[in-house]
């Protein structure tokens, strides 16, 4: 049997890594994406279909990545999620950010799993990307100037690199033999749409209860939400078990009846909120990104949109490495990225702990602290300021795909109501 040869083979279909496999074909590189658990490409969202139970915060910088590569118009014209505030709140302290102080008209979106694999898959079949689904990695041995990759569909690859983009379970990292850290958090996240009452005003909000914090991330129409529950398992699964009109019940006690009674849930779904963290990013000819190096608590919705730096700042050094001559498997050239994406990453996991350990002490001193804390916050514009540009992704040592272009309006073709 023939082997295909590619520059960059990409393990994982998932929007991670369908954002490196667009980055990469747009720069010139043969590239080819397997994909494990999908039959088909993705296909268009139909505008009355349900709600995904899996949705995304997308940071203002993953926006620009998605603009600069030309599938920020596909998400807009399918269902997007907006958000201009953010409130949130623990007893009587609470913090209100709002993006029209810092001149933007957002400070971020909330997006459907199926509607941005969509969008990027329209993109992607556009472009000269070889698409394997669904099969699995089986093995992989070193040859001249590259890999061999076996399938289990038995086709054999050749790539001068090999990307896991596979999920917190991935196979090329455990078959490259990447130790994992594991730190369980105790908690469980439970999942679902919602319809209130009253309209979200495109406004996320987060309370800060004692079993664990509870958001409502608003949706394209303006009274469903996309609810996050963190609580011990116990309590997730007690949640699990009741009817929907004891669910709303719970949830309307819980959210204070911010939005009004609960008129509609969808199906309920739970995780583990467990972080992960590989002990190197990459080896020879090998390089992870996403939930396949590092998850993170779910606390600020950050998860995703790190994946997508490490897309934009894994395609910018490969890019540059193959301008420069270099071997895209060179060890020097793949600890570049290792280094960048690593220290935001660890600053992020660290800020996410940080967060949870505050407010999940039951201290009742620390309390009253926190709920000042959370005023005095409110009070302090420049530091709102400065909360909300590392909110929407702007601080930092930013990929070029991540930072704004000059022609790109902050927030075109978004009518709000």
């Amino acid at each position: 049997m023939q082997t295909l040869d590619f520059d960059v083979v990409i393990a994982g279909g998932g929007p991670v890594g369908m954002t490196l496999a667009l980055a990469l074909s747009q720069g010139g590189f043969q590239v080819a994406l397997l994909e494990s658990w999908a039959a088909s490409a993705p296909a268009p969202v139909a505008a009355d279909a349900p709600y995904d139970q899996r949705v995304f915060a997308l940071t203002r910088a993953s926006e620009h990545i998605f603009r600069h590569l030309g599938v920020w118009n596909q998400v807009l014209a399918q269902r997007l999620g907006v958000f201009r505030q953010i409130q949130v709140w623990e007893n009587q302290g609470l913090v209100d950010f709002d993006s029209a102080s810092l001149g933007e008209a957002a400070l971020g979106y909330i997006v459907e799993l199926g509607v941005l694999r969509a969008a990027l898959g329209a993109a992607l079949a556009q472009r000269q990307v070889m698409w394997f689904n669904p099969v699995q990695l089986q093995a992989y041995t070193a040859v001249t100037q590259g890999l061999s990759l076996q399938l289990d569909s038995g086709i054999k690859l050749h790539t001068r690199l090999l990307v896991g983009a596979d999920g917190h379970d991935s196979q090329v990292r455990v078959l490259a033999g990447i130790p994992c850290a594991r730190h369980e958090y105790g908690h469980h996240a439970l999942v679902a749409v919602v319809k209130t009452a009253l309209p979200h005003q495109h406004t996320a909000r987060q309370r800060f209860l004692p079993s664990g914090p509870l958001a409502f991330l608003p949706l394209a129409e303006s009274q469903h939400c996309s609810i996050v529950w963190s609580s011990p398992p116990a309590m997730t699964e007690r949640l699990l078990g009741l009817s929907q009109s004891e669910f709303h019940h719970a949830l309307e006690q819980a959210f204070e009846t911010k939005l009004g009674p609960v008129l509609w849930s969808g199906p309920r779904a739970a995780f583990p909120l467990v972080r992960r963290h590989a002990q190197q990013y990459s080896q020879a000819r090998i390089v992870l990104v996403g939930d396949a190096a590092h998850t993170i608590h779910p606390l600020a919705g950050q998860g995703m949109n790190l994946g997508l730096l490490d897309a934009a700042a894994l395609a910018e050094v490969l890019l540059e490495g193959r301008q420069q001559g270099r071997d895209l498997g060179d060890p020097l050239l793949l600890r570049r990225y290792e280094r960048w994406r690593r220290s935001d990453t660890l600053s992020m996991m660290g800020l996410m702990d940080a967060f949870r350990h505050l407010f999940g002490n039951r201290f009742p001193p620390l309390r009253g602290l926190r709920n000042l804390g959370l005023h005095l916050t409110n009070l302090t514009q420049p530091l709102k300021h400065l909360i909300m540009r590392q909110a929407m992704g702007l601080n930092g040592d930013l990929p070029r795909l991540a930072r704004p272009s000059d022609d790109t309006p902050a927030l075109s073709g978004i009518e709000l109501h």
